[in-house]
């Protein structure tokens, strides 16, 4: 009885109006700043992705997973979150991963190009940036020649450290950069861990700086240039179908009514803007 089954299924399969149905190559849409920001104003967060990552592996012709990456980077948590829960999926499901940078994959955008197996890039894409920074303004000369008396009052002697009211305490810049110091080696370990011996001898990967595709490429930060939809039809065929998902836009109500769709921008959200602005800015964007 077996053996009929086998025969009916393989003559099915063998009709020309049934045929091989295409294998589904899911497509993670991973672009912008990586964090929340202002309200209103809403970057990646792991909270925005998990949904896509999940539906991402769900395919029951699954070939693999690639993610469309275009970031020029933002929080380190979020960044590893989001990469963490990619690799998990990819593990459970026995998947492959592949990255594809657009204009940026810098800082928190290479964590999550990281996530990839193989990581591919255009000619003219910016790639690296494998460092930490922290920025921020001082106000105490404005203050002062404002006439403004500015009064904290704490309960913990670290608790106001770096107010920018107030000059800087050397102590509380050493307890920052010791902070963004470990950040940094967390970074490196990571990049050391995915790239394995694919990276060179170059001194300065690590430094923060960044490059295009080609001596991206020789640093061993991506495997090759490539674009997406023809690599993948180069790798499972003409006829691989695509699925593109992007991450949640949140509620209808908050889109319809948040501050932004009525035009109004209060202080944080433009400071937020303007931050924003200038992640992209350094790359030329």
């Amino acid at each position: 009885m077996a053996g009929v089954f086998n025969f009916a299924k393989r003559l099915w399969r063998l009709l020309p109006f049934v045929g091989a149905k295409p294998p589904v190559v899911s497509v993670i849409e991973l672009a912008g700043v990586i964090g929340e920001n202002a309200p209103g104003r809403r970057g990646l967060t792991y909270s925005r992705v998990e949904h896509a990552i999940e539906a991402a592996f769900k395919p029951r012709r699954l070939a693999a997973v690639a993610l469309s990456i275009n970031s020029p980077g933002g929080s380190p948590v979020q960044s590893r979150m989001i990469f963490s829960a990619i690799r998990r999926a990819a593990a459970k499901k026995n998947k492959p991963v592949f990255a594809f940078i657009e204009d940026l994959g810098v800082s928190g955008g290479y964590i999550l190009a990281l996530a990839g197996d193989e990581i591919y890039a255009d000619a003219s894409s910016i790639v690296g940036s494998i460092g930490v920074i922290a920025a921020s303004f001082g106000f105490q000369e404005a203050i002062a020649r404002l006439g403004v008396e500015r009064r904290v009052h704490t309960a913990g002697e670290s608790k106001s450290q770096l107010d920018p009211f107030r000059r800087e305490d050397p102590k509380d810049v050493a307890r920052l950069e010791a902070i963004l110091e470990d950040m940094h080696r967390q970074f490196i370990e990571l990049v050391k861990e995915r790239r394995g011996g694919k990276l060179g001898a170059d001194d300065d990967i690590f430094t923060g700086a960044f490059w295009t595709a080609e001596p991206a490429k020789a640093r061993g930060l991506i495997d090759g240039t490539a674009h997406l939809a023809d690599f993948m039809k180069a790798r499972f065929g003409d006829d691989v179908k695509l699925k593109r998902i992007a991450p949640d836009r949140g509620s209808l109500l908050r889109r319809l009514f948040g501050g932004e769709a009525h035009g109004r921008r209060g202080g944080g959200e433009l400071l937020a803007e303007i931050e924003e602005r200038a992640l992209w800015a350094r790359y030329g964007l």
